[in-house]
This record gives structure tokens, C-alpha cells and sequence, in this order.
């Protein structure tokens, strides 16, 4: 029995190749598990359930529908390009929506699972923007907005996001030592895995006096890949 990670993977007509490694990846590595989480940031960008409409996103909700029924059970984190993403979209996945953070017992090891960002606590510019965008009255009037009109409000916020990316430091868009070890004090010292800082690795954290291992997800943007946990332990798997 074992258990896949992905995060990260940002969806978009503009990469049709990641795209097909995506359905590749559901098609014939993930019917061998007995669960899949996928960790924030399925796509790049969603612009609420009703963007279903749209071949391309249903074909992925149809993709993890199929894998479900397969017996393989899906759950769904939102990240900060999809924290839209609505129980209309997961119920066409067959999959359930999981809070951020989501403590699990993986065979025996306590572990909890996030998306990632607010591990990024250095970078106070982004951390006021998520409070903002997690807000349910911002996210209703979004919502209340025409489709096509939302779709270009994301494409501007994207823009704007890797613009701004240019003038951080690795360091700030990284995660917090502090912050990662003050997670790890308050949920018991588990393994911690997560995505959204694209810097896949194992890390290994004594916090007072507990060894914790951090496992960073790959993102999907050059080539896909997945984190494989079983009852011997993780290991990270490119695609």
C-alpha cells in the first residue's frame, strides 16, 4: 500500500505537454495507490466552478473521476492559484476538499500536509495579499463578476505576481525556519510535507529535540513529479 503527493502542477492551455503528463500520470501511475492528495495549485489560475464549462478543465475533473472510481480515493487542498476551487468542482473529481493544514496517520508516521505559502511568513507583501484573497466577502463579490471578466482579472494578477517575483530574494519567497520549526512544535513534531515554494527536497528539522523530515513537492512547470510515501518511508519520483 502506498500513498502519492503532487502539488504545484499549474494547469494551463499555454503547457499542453504537462497537460498530457498530468493525464499520463493519473492514467497509469496513480490507480496503483490507495490515495492521492493533491496539495494546492492544480492550475494556474481558477476562476471559480463555473469555469467547468471550459473541455479542458473537465477533462481534468473527469480524469480524477475516473481514477476514484477505480477505488483510488482523491483529496483536494486548495493552494494560492486555485483557493476558488468550490465543492461543484470536487464533487465532478469525486474528491474531497481537505483544510490547510490536514494532520494524517500515513501508515503509522503522524504526518501533516499543507500547501506551503504560509510557511513563506518573511515575505509580508504575499501574506497580506492571501488574507485579501481569503476573504469571503473579496471572494463573493469576485464571484459575482462575468466569467470572461474573472479569467482576465487572473491573468493580470499572474503578470503581476511574476513581476514582482523579480525584485524578492530566493530567501524571502522560501520558507521560515522559524515558522516551519513553530508548526512542527504545535502539531506534535510529524513529518511535514508541502509544495508551493518548487524546491523539492528532503529536509531534516530538529525541533527541541525530535527529528521531523520535510518533504518539498516538485512543481510541474519544466517536468512533473510525485512524492511516494509507504510504510518504510518517502521518496520523491520525477516524471
Amino acid at each position: 500500500m502506498h500513498t502519492l503527493f503532487i502539488s504545484d502542477l499549474h494547469l494551463s492551455a499555454d503547457r499542453p505537454r504537462i497537460n498530457q503528463q498530468f493525464f499520463d500520470f493519473i492514467e497509469y501511475i496513480a490507480p496503483q495507490a490507495e490515495a492521492l492528495y493533491i496539495l494546492g495549485d492544480l492550475f494556474e489560475y481558477w476562476a471559480g466552478d463555473d469555469d467547468l464549462a471550459d473541455s479542458r478543465n473537465a477533462s481534468v475533473a473527469d480524469a480524477f473521476r475516473l481514477l476514484n472510481g477505480k477505488g483510488v480515493a482523491v483529496y483536494l487542498m486548495h493552494g494560492n492559484r486555485d483557493l476558488l476551487i468550490g465543492q461543484t468542482f470536487a464533487q465532478r473529481c469525486g474528491a474531497r476538499l481537505i483544510p490547510d493544514p490536514t494532520p494524517l496517520g500515513l501508515y503509522g508516521t503522524r504526518t501533516l500536509v499543507m500547501h506551503g505559502d504560509t510557511l513563506c511568513t518573511d515575505d509580508t507583501e504575499y501574506q497580506k495579499f492571501r488574507a485579501y484573497a481569503r476573504n469571503p466577502d473579496n471572494q463573493a463579490q469576485f464571484l459575482a463578476q462575468p466569467l470572461e471578466a474573472r479569467r482576465q482579472q487572473m491573468l493580470g494578477m499572474r503578470a503581476q505576481s511574476e513581476q514582482n517575483k523579480q525584485t524578492k530574494s530566493e530567501e524571502i519567497m522560501d520558507v521560515t525556519p522559524a515558522t516551519v520549526e513553530q508548526v512542527l512544535r504545535e502539531h506534535g513534531y510529524p513529518r511535514l510535507i508541502h509544495g508551493h515554494t518548487h524546491r523539492p527536497a528532503r529536509h531534516l528539522h530538529v525541533v527541541d529535540g525530535h527529528d521531523c523530515e520535510r518533504w518539498v513537492l516538485n512543481d510541474w512547470y519544466q517536468r512533473g513529479g510525485y512524492l511516494r510515501c509507504d510504510a518504510s518511508g518517502c521518496r520523491l519520483f520525477n516524471l
